[in-house]
């Protein structure tokens, strides 16, 4: 996996590097201080699940052979209290980050295996880095600051 480099342009856009030659524009929306010039980083963490999603199930259809046509992938985020979360473990926080998903499957799939998909959807490597422990550190192999 080759490294992402995010340069700051002008106001809250940024030019965002990856691969060999490519790049996008991120921002924020005009009521939150940006020009919307872009996606903002929560809809690109979002984008990030909702595509390895697509592409784990699909892969996992191409490999059993089944007429999977299409993946649909809703998402959306929301921050709410600790104490409102019926899911949560853990209570040592005021508030938590919610993903709410809807996985929809598009072909002539039996039930059987529309139900194996779904299960499919929620091993996405995306998903599992996410509901996982993660440690942000520092580059130590010479970036300059």
């Amino acid at each position: 996996m080759s490294d992402v480099v995010v340069t700051s342009l002008s106001n809250l856009k940024n030019e965002v590097r990856y691969g060999v030659d490519h790049q996008l524009i991120t921002d924020e929306p005009i009521e939150a201080g940006g020009e919307d010039a872009g996606p903002d980083p929560y809809t690109l963490l979002l984008a990030a699940l909702g595509s390895c999603i697509s592409m784990t199930v699909t892969l996992y259809a191409k490999r059993k052979s089944w007429p999977l046509q299409r993946v649909i992938v809703r998402l959306r985020q929301a921050r709410i209290h600790a104490a409102d979360c019926q899911e949560c473990t853990r209570a040592d926080e005021a508030y938590v980050h919610r993903i709410e998903r809807s996985v929809t499957f598009e072909g002539n799939l039996t039930e059987e295996q529309r139900s194996r998909l779904k299960e499919i959807a929620h091993k996405c490597p995306a998903h599992n880095t996410l509901t996982s422990q993660i440690v942000i550190s520092e580059i130590k192999n010479g970036a300059t600051d």
